[in-house]
């Protein structure tokens, strides 16, 4: 049986893909209640950027553009990175965009993947 901080990391884990999805599909695939899941994102939310809606549109939903648990580096960092891209070669060029990309902070209104 998975206790409930495992079951938590792997809500947050799934809900970081998903970024939505109802309470009852995730109580299913989760093997508790309905009950258990809201209690669980309410207490996820309290760190996290997840929360329930209930009503029509209802379920679990990650806030938009938000990452959970991801790892991102500053603005300064990415900066940095930015300016040292001239000096490297072409294939070391792409590989430090694609770190760029996975991991700086979208900036508002960039698209990301």
């Amino acid at each position: 049986m998975q206790s409930a901080l495992e079951r938590r990391k792997e809500i947050l884990d799934v809900m970081n893909i998903r970024r939505y999805d109802t309470v009852s599909i995730l109580a299913f695939e989760f093997g508790v209640s309905a009950w258990t899941i809201r209690r669980d994102v309410s207490i996820l939310s309290l760190e996290y950027p997840i929360y329930c809606k209930h009503g029509g549109c209802g379920g679990v939903y990650v806030e938009a553009g938000c990452s959970i648990g991801r790892k991102r580096m500053s603005d300064a960092q990415a900066e940095l990175l930015e300016r040292l891209l001239p000096g490297l070669g072409a294939d070391d060029t792409e590989t430090m965009r694609s770190i760029i990309k996975t991991f700086a902070v979208p900036k508002k209104g960039e698209k990301r993947r």
